[in-house]
């Protein structure tokens, strides 16, 4: 069945202009929108009227009448790094099969962005919330219990989590690169990360670094340069300031694959020998790190399946509080593997 077709307006399309050229009432229009009991013909007549006017409805307006809304929140620290991105995308491919969009934020590594984001997207109820890394300000912390949405932090293993976790130990995988390096016959390993504080990744593998020369018996070499997110421009300039302290290294490990293939190009313009000279290892297994030259030792996470279970943690949450049900706990212990290539 068709409608009249409407005069061209400038204005934006109400429902009661839905309502009066599909020739039935607001409230008709508002079941139609909801899916709730109305007739074939009805509904075809409403539907028409919405395609004709290019009608949008109030999304915000359906969330409170129905209790659901229609997006999950992700807040990641970096829009730039591959790996987010993969976490992001694995969160997706789970939720869009619900119907679900995803509404993404980048908190720049700042806690305080962090808590600005949660604190204006909530206002929007969103049916749940994946935060990266487990530091907080405690106003985060507290905005996000009182609102009773289901959170699941990902990328580490909190000692005090919000509510649920999905995630690895950055310290315990850098403290087995330092190992793996030991193994290989090393012995003055150093370590090149970031001078910011605000890069808690970043902190926790330094401590695996220290942990893990402090069992050996081995003295720590530490250069911390740039701000967060680390590049490749800042591994190459920590590798230069490694060798005017410590010229005798014989080995790196680098916060991320990033600083790694940038200390492995400043290695190749002063003529030395990766890694017959110095060995070098990264970290997050990036692209970068399998088509350098030589390849770049790395551990090898899987940020895709990160992703993914946190998004059905956030569902499972969801529906158990649609039901009435207590929400899930859970703490998803996520593996690590290193990944020996041509560096090392």
């Amino acid at each position: 069945m068709s409608v009249k077709e409407p005069e061209k307006s400038g204005a934006v399309p109400r429902m009661a202009d839905v309502a009066k050229l599909a020739g039935v009432s607001k409230m008709t229009v508002s079941r139609v929108l909801a899916g709730r009991d109305v007739s074939p013909s009805t509904t075809q007549r409403v539907q028409a009227a919405i395609d004709s006017l290019g009608y949008l409805p109030d999304a915000s307006a359906g969330m409170l009448s129905s209790g659901r809304s229609e997006f999950v929140v992700a807040l990641v620290p970096s829009l730039v790094s591959s790996n987010f991105a993969d976490t992001v995308r694995g969160l997706n491919d789970v939720v869009s099969k619900q119907g679900l969009c995803l509404l993404l934020g980048d908190t720049d590594y700042h806690l305080e962005q962090e808590a600005l984001l949660v604190r204006t997207l909530l206002r929007h109820r969103p049916l749940g919330v994946m935060l990266t890394g487990s530091s907080h300000l405690d106003s985060t912390r507290q905005m996000l219990r009182q609102a009773q949405v289901p959170v699941v932090e990902t990328w580490d293993v909190p000692d005090d989590p919000i509510e649920q976790s999905v995630g690895f130990s950055n310290a315990d995988a850098a403290a087995t690169m330092v190992r793996h390096l030991y193994d290989k016959g090393y012995r003055r390993i150093a370590f090149i990360g970031g001078a910011s504080m605000l890069d808690h990744r970043g902190q926790q593998r330094q401590r695996g670094y220290l942990t893990a020369l402090t069992a050996l018996g081995l003295e720590p070499r530490i250069i911390e340069h740039g701000e967060s997110p680390i590049t490749m421009s800042h591994g190459g300039e920590s590798v230069a300031l490694l060798f005017e302290k410590w010229p005798d290294t014989d080995a790196v490990m680098c916060v991320s694959d990033l600083s790694a293939f940038g200390a492995i190009m400043e290695c190749h313009r002063r003529g030395l020998n990766v890694p017959r000279d110095i060995a070098v290892a990264g970290f997050g297994d990036f692209e970068v790190s399998r088509y350098c030259t030589p390849s770049i030792t790395t551990i090898a996470v899987d940020p895709y399946d990160i992703g993914r279970r946190a998004g059905e943690l956030l569902l499972a949450g969801a529906n158990a509080r649609r039901e009435g049900l207590p929400r899930p706990s859970a703490v998803v212990v996520t593996g690590y593997e290193i990944l020996a290539r041509e560096s090392t």
